[in-house]
């Protein structure tokens, strides 16, 4: 079984408060962020963001893949994941998906049998629990 690791501390009150976020990686390694950063517009990651990031990076990956059995090798891949919190009840509320595709050889139809395989397959999807929407393009 491959595991992964991040940590946060945080220190204070949720308003004024602060934390660091820290990956086994590094890529993030002490990475600030607050409460501003995660409801208000100020500059910083927060979980919700990094959610999306994960999400995103993780279809990417396994639409690739699904094409792949299915004989196809993408130029191109783009995912935006844009995941909804509604902050008067501290709930995330969904992702939306929207792919940007360069597939030489497919049709439409294979091409959007893959995308939603890949959004109902991919391990981060399945780890979600609040519902996850799709725009897909197959672009020329």
């Amino acid at each position: 079984m491959k595991k992964h690791n991040a940590s946060a501390v945080w220190s204070g009150s949720i308003k004024e408060g602060k934390g660091t976020l820290t990956t086994k990686s590094n890529v993030l390694n002490n990475h600030p962020y607050s409460f501003k950063t995660r409801f208000e517009d100020a500059s910083g990651t927060n979980p919700d963001e990094l959610l999306a990031a994960s999400h995103a990076g993780c279809f990417a990956m396994a639409l690739s893949l699904i094409l792949g059995q299915s004989g196809f090798t993408p130029t191109s891949i783009q995912v935006n994941a844009e995941v909804s919190m509604d902050p008067g009840k501290l709930q995330l509320t969904g992702s939306h998906l929207t792919l940007k595709a360069k597939i030489p050889g497919i049709d439409q139809a294979k091409f959007m049998e893959c995308a939603h395989a890949a959004k109902e397959n991919c391990p981060i999807s399945k780890a979600l629990s609040f519902p996850i929407t799709l725009d897909a393009t197959l672009e020329k």
